[in-house]
């Protein structure tokens, strides 16, 4: 019998760590915590086994080509397949950064987008048919929209916006901030936002490329945990992090022949339209 598999990238800490603590109860199948770092996602791991739980660990840096496709062959080679991955790593400047705009373009949008583009380049091929796909998005993805041109708000919410294209639109916005032209082009003058709208939008790009692929039933949804207590946050966040786990749980579990939530921005464990969605704390 096929041993299902479920992986969560950047998992040793916040609401990476609360969805692997989540899978773990609710997955059947094996879940694995992954981390830059080995030292401490095996001291998360034990963590977790202090609690009764078994998540597995794989050493994974979204931003190295080498530690991603040595993790792809070792799932290829053990499980034959993957049928959830949950896209949660990420990182930003906090908000008194000092850094200039222009490194924070760059290095923002290298993780957050790249990163998970360059993931979901190597495990989509790996997906078996009824698999979930759970990127993590944010709210500033809406908040940063908004704050987007007109004729660049149009250019991200163009529903037959290709990969190319968004790439591109990003790659533009990483270039104006380095020489500090971006909000005169039209973007937003949040790196973490403006990355997050490419996840927000990469989301449902990937969920329409799927949807014609012949394995059937995988699903590719972006989500918004909420403002959770977390480092990214400097632990000013309401919500604890298993509560920020909740939604991105609820969507690696979709159960088999879902038609919505699929391709959406989905909070609160509903489906919103993401370029007016506003944030309520709870």
């Amino acid at each position: 019998m096929t041993t299902k598999v479920a992986v969560v990238t950047g998992s040793n800490k916040g609401i990476g760590y609360a969805i692997v603590r989540g899978l773990c109860k609710q997955f059947q199948g094996d879940v694995f915590l992954t981390a830059r770092n080995e030292e401490l996602g095996k001291k998360a791991v034990q963590s977790l086994n202090d609690e009764g739980l078994n998540p597995k660990f794989h050493q994974l840096d979204i931003n190295d080509q080498t530690s991603i496709e040595v993790f792809r062959d070792f799932i290829q080679n053990t499980y034959g397949g993957l049928d959830v991955l949950v896209n949660n790593a990420g990182i930003t400047y906090k908000l008194g950064s000092t850094a200039p705009i222009s490194e924070q373009a760059e290095v923002t949008m290298k993780t957050n987008y790249f990163g998970t583009v360059a993931i979901s380049d190597a495990f989509f091929p790996l997906l078996r048919p009824h698999a979930r796909v759970v990127n993590v998005s944010s709210m500033t993805s809406s908040y940063a929209i908004r704050k987007c041109s007109p004729e660049m708000q149009a250019k991200f919410l163009n529903p037959n916006i290709t990969r190319e294209e968004l790439t591109i639109l990003l790659n533009a916005f990483v270039q104006a901030a380095k020489t500090g032209d971006h909000e005169k082009e039209g973007y937003s003058d949040s790196s973490y936002g403006m990355s997050k709208i490419g996840i927000t939008v990469l989301s449902q790009i990937q969920n329409r490329q799927l949807s014609t692929d012949p394995r059937e039933d995988i699903i590719v949804n972006a989500c918004c945990p909420g403002y959770v207590d977390t480092d990214l946050t400097s632990h000013k966040g309401t919500k604890t992090i298993d509560e920020g786990a909740d939604t991105p749980i609820y969507l690696s579990l979709l159960p088999e022949g879902t038609k919505s939530p699929a391709g959406d921005f989905v909070a609160g464990k509903q489906v919103h339209k993401w370029d007016e969605y506003t944030y309520k704390v709870d």
